[in-house]
């Protein structure tokens, strides 16, 4: 166990919230959230990409995206982790997971699906345009 690096929260409590939230409507970046990347991090194998470094401090920040279907990124975007690593004392700080807005609103409530896809109550008109959009396109009608 020497050499492992532990985990702390910039806010638990939200961050917890979008953790359940990808947990209930994307199960399979989820699993590789918790039972592999997790581990791998904790061992020392940051994984994502490096978006800045602060040697003064000795943080590192990364994002790495999780596993998501197609269309679901076309129209919300990634799923995307972002951590930072301070190495001087062994921890790894999980700060969000975007997109937030989202996530959030499928905590607070039950999200709704259209062809597939989970769309927000708020942008339901936007999002279900989106999604008609990219099909349309796909199949080229």
């Amino acid at each position: 166990m020497k050499g492992t690096y532990i985990f702390e929260y910039l806010n638990e409590n939200e961050f917890r919230k979008l953790e359940r939230s990808v947990k209930k409507y994307n199960m399979l970046a989820y699993k590789k959230l918790v039972f592999e990347y997790y581990s791998q991090m904790k061992d020392g194998n940051f994984l994502g990409k490096l978006v800045s470094e602060n040697s003064t401090e000795g943080t590192k920040k990364y994002e790495l995206k999780l596993p998501t279907d197609d269309l679901f990124v076309r129209v919300h975007g990634e799923i995307v982790l972002h951590y930072s690593v301070c190495e001087n004392s062994k921890t790894i700080i999980l700060e969000t997971i975007t997109p937030e807005s989202l996530l959030i609103e499928g905590h607070r409530q039950e999200l709704q699906a259209y062809k597939g896809v989970m769309i927000s109550k708020a942008n339901s008109d936007k999002d279900k345009f989106k999604i008609d959009l990219l099909n349309m396109l796909q199949n080229g009608d």
